[in-house]
């Protein structure tokens, strides 16, 4: 009796899960649209919300250059970023010689690379390991967090830099790919984080396009990569958030109202850049903590950061829609 029970629960349960896909399939669809929705506004000042993807911060690189804006501000929480998203081909680059001093005595070396990748089995991320100019290895990362051992011989005091090479950059349907790094180790003694010891090299090996890894928020490393595509250091402020688990879209918001209170500037408009569906919770939360003092737009990019089939699209809309909810409740207070 507890068996059949069990299969008939099982049941009812996929059965509900199954119709109730297919009545609010419709209405996810006006959903989606709605949460995404862009309105820009005429404006000199645009917020650039620090978590977006490379792919996003490109488009928000396109519009900054479009519409001439005098102000840019990133946004973001202040954390320690553990791992440090690849996420366009080219080289992450370490410079450990500080840590060598010293050690000139010939051997061989266990080189180590604490790394996963953000796709698995036939999307896994692709790597090439160099010390100075010299490739010693290459590997496929996973899912899981691993580190990836090599042996290298020489003196330590010779090595100038060691290079993670991401090679196969894509995104499709399957979502994005990318690697994700979080230090180098050698001997299991000698550990070299990415953060304060590296630089990335976006696709080639020149000066034109680096990013400087030295940054503690989601603001800060925005802002970085602005400057490296381009953007003069004199436009762009990082605004970083105090460190917060949850609400961290208000968090945000409330550091630029903050600093909006105390900046001498003239604000004419302001337009928000944020991605997909979250982009209506972005937009209400800045009108509301602004309390309408100022035109705000808002403008949503497509976001490419998940499998696009119609019932991943589905479940994000619900936790969207269910996310905009709770926000609407919590910014009755303010």
């Amino acid at each position: 009796m507890r068996k059949k029970r069990f299969f008939v629960t099982i049941f009812i349960f996929i059965s509900s899960l199954i119709v109730g896909y297919i009545f609010f399939n419709p209405v996810s669809n006006y959903l989606s649209t709605y949460l995404s929705k862009s309105e820009e506004v005429k404006a000199n000042v645009l917020i650039v919300e620090g978590w977006l993807p490379d792919f996003a911060l490109e488009k928000a690189y396109e519009d900054i250059r479009k519409n001439g804006y005098e102000y840019i501000i990133t946004t973001g929480l202040r954390s320690a970023i553990e791992y440090y998203e690849v996420s366009s081909n080219g080289y992450l680059i370490f410079y450990p010689k500080g840590k060598f001093s010293g050690l000139s005595e010939y051997g061989t070396h266990s080189i180590e690379v604490d790394a996963f990748s953000a796709l698995g089995g036939n999307n896994r991320a692709h790597f090439n390991l160099f010390v100075n100019d010299s490739l010693i290895a290459d590997f496929y990362a996973e899912k899981k967090k691993k580190k990836f051992s090599s042996r290298w011989n020489g003196s330590l005091d010779n090595i100038d830099s060691i290079m993670v090479q991401f090679d196969n950059d894509y995104w499709g349907e399957f979502g994005d790919r990318n690697l994700f790094v979080k230090e180098i180790s050698i001997d299991h003694k000698i550990i070299i984080p990415y953060l304060n010891n590296s630089e990335y090299a976006v696709i080639k090996l020149d000066r034109t396009n680096r990013i400087i890894n030295n940054f503690n928020s989601n603001a800060e490393l925005a802002r970085n990569k602005l400057l490296a595509m381009g953007i003069d250091s004199g436009l762009i402020i990082a605004l970083p958030g105090k460190k917060v688990n949850i609400n961290r879209t208000l968090t945000s918001a409330l550091a630029f109202r903050d600093w909006l209170r105390t900046a001498d500037i003239d604000v004419k408009g302001i337009n928000i850049i944020s991605l997909g569906m979250h982009t209506r919770r972005t937009w209400m939360t800045y009108k509301r903590i602004l309390n309408k003092r100022y035109q705000i737009g808002i403008v949503s990019l497509p976001d490419y950061n998940y499998n696009n089939s119609r019932i991943n699209r589905f479940l994000k809309t619900i936790r969207e829609t269910l996310a905009i909810i709770y926000y609407w409740a919590i910014l009755i207070l303010y």
